[in-house]
């Protein structure tokens, strides 16, 4: 009888803090001994009440820097991401369980063979300037990303697009070269919003304009911002009045000023205090499985990460499960050396876990004529929690190989810039893409800006044309298995883990039954779902 209390107490207190669904709820408190009708009694004194509007929101959020741009096409850093989520809107979303959802567009259809997509625009949707948003602006903003001279790190998502169509009815059709399934999913990348355009056809990015649920005040990059409602905002949500996102890289300042109420939400927070966390009653710890990566990019033209034999060495150096264990306290699941991660639709179940090997690992380390010398990776603390732990308890592995791994930690503020792309090997942390041909185009394409490791392989890149025409899942699922293989054995980069998102709320902040798995804080939509109690 005791046990059955406890468990009841325990879904009463998931049912207030919306931890569980209605369906759920009752099975468990009839499991427990409930009648129907006591559960159903029970489940509406305790569930979660309904969002209340009211208050001013204020953030921590790591991975901010002075270096920081409102340009769309060059957005990288965590703070961008949060902010162009807050202040700007996409053709579709990710919504709180996964699944795409509108946000620009109502409505979406493809032809038959996938090479034309129609997306059909809010008439509602309103600039925080004041005019409506229109077919021209989305093909602006789209073109902001494609042509020879764009800068655009979504180049390589848009290659494809031969013409973006305004139909003259509130409609966009896309015109594709080929068939590409993946499309409403793609416009989910965080650096394809949409901006007023220009007379000439360019848009307005400098500005910070844009049709999202807040309009922007103030904002100093490496510090923060703040922001009030958009009042005409076109979607649901947008309890708070204000908000205040301020800039904390440091993680122990990010966690303390949680803890003592300086902020009402933080981002990443360490894995190693987490069990202290839990046990504070003004804090609510969210740890959401989730397809983002730890990544760390060798690049393939650059001696000695040329040679085959010394990336597949430092690929079996290191000991992932230990790293998961220590390191991340088990909030993540073990990389395999090619990012596709179990979250991403036809994960390969049947390609082998790759293994720590230090024996083979120094045998293929001399066979490259490496003995004796060293390589050196480059982190920092606001990749990821315990980044720079991390790299070091790798280089530990590493060393029972014969393999000397010097650890570089880098200043946080510029890592974007000054290292990423730009050093030979260093360390990455990549928010999770919704499908494996948005992340192979992103990241691993042979003309990708943002091809990390600079790795080249013909049949991976003919192998991703193939996968984004094919409509029949079975096939599809076959393609990404072998584009995993080939870059897990042939390509440039050691993928250690797939972390959990890990943040933190006080106690009176609210939010939904779901948290989206697409990034930290809810998808960086927090501003926007969640709400206070009080």
């Amino acid at each position: 009888m005791k046990k059955d209390q406890l468990m009841l107490d325990r879904l009463a207190d998931a049912a207030r803090e919306g931890k569980i669904s209605r369906r759920s709820f009752m099975n468990y408190s009839m499991a427990a001994g409930m009648t129907a009708s006591a559960a159903t009694g029970l489940w509406g004194t305790h569930a979660k009440a309904e969002p209340k509007r009211g208050g001013t929101y204020r953030v921590g959020q790591h991975d901010g820097n002075s270096s920081d741009t409102l340009d769309p096409g060059l957005l990288q850093s965590n703070f961008e991401i949060s902010l162009v989520h807050t202040i700007r809107s996409f053709l579709t979303m990710i919504n709180a369980d996964g699944t795409l959802g509108p946000d620009l567009a109502m409505e979406w259809s493809a032809t038959p063979d996938a090479k034309e997509w129609t997306f059909v625009l809010n008439p509602n949707a309103t600039f925080h300037s004041g005019p409506k948003v229109t077919a021209n602006d989305v093909i602006a903003s789209m073109n902001h990303h494609r042509g020879d001279d764009t800068t655009s790190a979504a180049k390589a998502l848009l290659t494809s697009v031969e013409e973006i169509r305004d139909n003259g009815d509130h409609s966009v059709t896309f015109v594709m070269s080929g068939p590409n399934a993946d499309l409403p999913w793609l416009l989910t990348d965080y650096h394809l919003p949409i901006c007023p355009a220009n007379e000439d056809g360019t848009i307005n990015w400098q500005s910070g304009d844009g049709s999202g649920p807040y309009r922007v005040l103030e904002l100093d990059f490496g510090v923060g911002a703040t922001f009030e409602r958009f009042e005409d905002w076109h979607g649901e949500g947008a309890y708070f009045d204000a908000l205040e996102f301020q800039v904390i890289n440091d993680p122990n300042a990010r966690q303390t000023a949680l803890i003592t109420g300086d902020v009402d939400a933080a981002s990443l927070l360490e894995n190693r205090t987490l069990a202290l966390l839990e046990r504070n009653p003004d804090i609510e710890v969210d740890n959401v499985a989730s397809g983002q990566a730890i990544t760390m990019p060798m690049h393939c033209d650059t001696a000695p990460f040329d040679n085959l034999d010394v990336r597949m060495a430092l690929k079996l150096a290191i000991d992932r499960e230990d790293i998961v264990e220590k390191i991340t306290y088990g909030a993540a699941t073990v990389g395999n050396d090619f990012h596709h991660s179990p979250a991403m639709p036809y994960f390969p179940e049947d390609i082998p876990q790759r293994e720590y090997d230090p024996e083979q690992a120094g045998a293929l380390w001399r066979k490259a004529g490496m003995e004796g010398q060293t390589v050196t990776l480059s982190t920092a603390e606001s990749i990821t929690t315990g980044a720079v732990d991390a790299a070091i308890l790798y280089s530990e592995h590493a060393r029972e190989a014969g393999i000397n791994i010097r650890v570089q930690r880098e200043p946080n503020d510029g890592y974007w810039a000054d290292v990423w792309l730009v050093k030979p090997w260093c360390m990455v942390t990549w928010g999770a893409r919704p499908t494996p041909d948005v992340m192979y185009t992103l990241a691993y394409k042979s003309d990708a800006a943002w091809n990390e490791s600079r790795w080249q392989n013909d049949r991976f890149n003919e192998l991703l044309l193939q996968g984004k025409g094919e409509l029949d899942d079975v096939k599809r699922a076959e393609i990404y298995a072998e584009m995993g293989r080939i870059s897990r054995d042939d390509g440039g980069t050691v993928i250690p883990y797939f972390p959990n998102f890990v943040y933190g709320r006080r106690k009176h902040t609210r939010r939904g039954e779901h948290l989206s798995p697409a990034w930290q804080m809810d998808g960086y939509r927090h501003a926007s779902r969640w709400w206070f109690d009080t």
